[in-house]
């Protein structure tokens, strides 16, 4: 009688033994130890090839912008009728080149750009207008109070007309609103390409070139 207990609480012990090996075929839980594999690999490419870039839009001259993706701005290539080459330095000149960037911007993204995971955060439609007696030179009014906009809004513009020679003054993009308040200078920096949301910096312009 006593061999046999002996016997039975041997086996019982083994059988505990092996359920502790293999825990999830007894029914018990593992213990969950966090594990360090590194970062998630990203689904949002946020790149587009030569060839989507050139059939993104109708045949004209590159002009590049920068669109959200992936919580930063990029730069993307469009095709437009007026680029950096074709227009002077004249107001009439700046102001069709800075009317046909924020109209891209404005534009719906491709289907390639939003698979790619482009979007726009500039949604309120805007016009260009040169800027008042007293302004910076190289001012540029816009519909909307520039401060007004979206963070996101403001920085795509500020770096996509940062772009261009034509329509930054001395590499400052110099922007008013409608009202009455004087306009600012604001720079495209690389802290405001990784993070678009915050306010885009300020530099200060001379008052008195405007004629």
């Amino acid at each position: 009688m006593i061999a046999r207990r002996v016997r039975r609480g041997a086996l019982a012990l083994a059988g505990a033994a092996v359920c502790a090996a293999v825990a999830t075929g007894c029914g018990i839980r593992t213990t969950s130890v966090p594990v360090d594999a590194g970062a998630a690999p990203s689904r949002v490419p946020c790149s587009l090839s030569g060839k989507e870039v050139v059939t993104q839009t109708r045949p004209g001259v590159p002009v590049r912008i920068h669109l959200v993706c992936g919580s930063q701005l990029e730069v993307v290539e469009r095709t437009t009728p007026v680029g950096e080459e074709q227009a002077d330095k004249s107001a009439r000149g700046r102001l069709g080149l800075a009317q046909v960037l924020i109209d891209e911007l404005r534009a719906e993204p491709s289907d390639t750009e939003q698979e790619a995971g482009f979007t726009s955060s500039v949604k309120a439609s805007l016009t260009v207008s040169p800027g008042r007696k007293g302004d910076p030179a190289g001012t540029l009014r816009l519909s909307r109070q520039p401060e007004d906009l979206p963070p996101a809004a403001l920085s795509q513009i500020v770096c996509t007309l940062a772009e261009s020679t034509v329509v930054t003054v001395r590499g400052t993009v110099v922007l008013g609103g409608p009202g009455d308040y004087a306009p600012h200078g604001y720079a495209c920096t690389p802290a405001l390409k990784e993070s678009p949301e915050s306010a885009a910096p300020m530099v200060s312009v001379s008052q008195s070139a405007a004629p």
